[in-house]
Parts: C-alpha cells; sequence; structure tokens
C-alpha cells in the first residue's frame, strides 16, 4: 500500500473513526513489547520529525511526548507499519520503565493456568 513512495505521508496509514492507530513500542536492543498506545497523524509526523515518539492521549486529549514528564523516554529507532498501514510497530530505545506503574513493560501479567501472573515487578 505504501510501496513506492519514496516520501512516507502519515495521512496515508488508515486510522479509525477517531483519527487514531495503533502503535506498538518494541525495544529495539531486546526486541521485548514495552506498551501499545494510540498516534495520530500529527504525533506520527512529530515522531519522525523530533525522533521522540510522541503519542496522543485519548483521556487528555492531548500530545504526550513519552518521558516528557517521567524521563523515561522513548528515542525512535525506526518506525514499521503493518501490511494494512492500520497498525505501527515504533522500535525504540526505552529509559528506564515504559508502563506507568514502574515496571519494564506494560504487559507484566500473563494468564497461566487459568490464573493472573505477575511476571515483571515494579523497577527499583
Amino acid at each position: 500500500m505504501l510501496k513506492g513512495n519514496p516520501m512516507f505521508d502519515p495521512s496515508r496509514l488508515k486510522y479509525d473513526q477517531n483519527g487514531l492507530i495503533p502503535a506498538i513500542a518494541q525495544d529495539a536492543g531486546t526486541g521485548d513489547v514495552l506498551m501499545m498506545a494510540w498516534m495520530n497523524a500529527e504525533s506520527v509526523a512529530q515522531t519522525l520529525k523530533t525522533g521522540r515518539v510522541t503519542y496522543w492521549s485519548r483521556s487528555r486529549q492531548s500530545f504526550w511526548i513519552k518521558g516528557e514528564s517521567s524521563g523515561h523516554v522513548q528515542e525512535l529507532v525506526e518506525l514499521r507499519v503493518d501490511c494494512d498501514a492500520d497498525c505501527l510497530l515504533v522500535l525504540v530505545n526505552q529509559t528506564g520503565p515504559a508502563c506507568h506503574t514502574n515496571r519494564r513493560s506494560c504487559f507484566y501479567t500473563a494468564v497461566r493456568d487459568g490464573e493472573e501472573v505477575e511476571i515483571l515487578r515494579p523497577m527499583a
């Protein structure tokens, strides 16, 4: 879908009815999945322009530069678009925890044998 165009245009992505696209953040070095958040065309453009991953906060209805207040910065390594252009994979260098619970990843609960198990403790 995005092939053949040397310049990437964020408006060519497929956004939902609210103008948002899911973005999965993955640690570029370890491959760990860190979090999922939402982006819009402007936050994608800002991320590519600045190298600082910028999301759209649905609760605050505003831009959210990861690490702006916490210091837990996500530095963009590469932005990948899935085959349908309706989901993004954001490869990052993560400083500190990615989750607001102070864990390395937001995916810290596993379901094993029908039970919820905490598999990541908060970082010290």
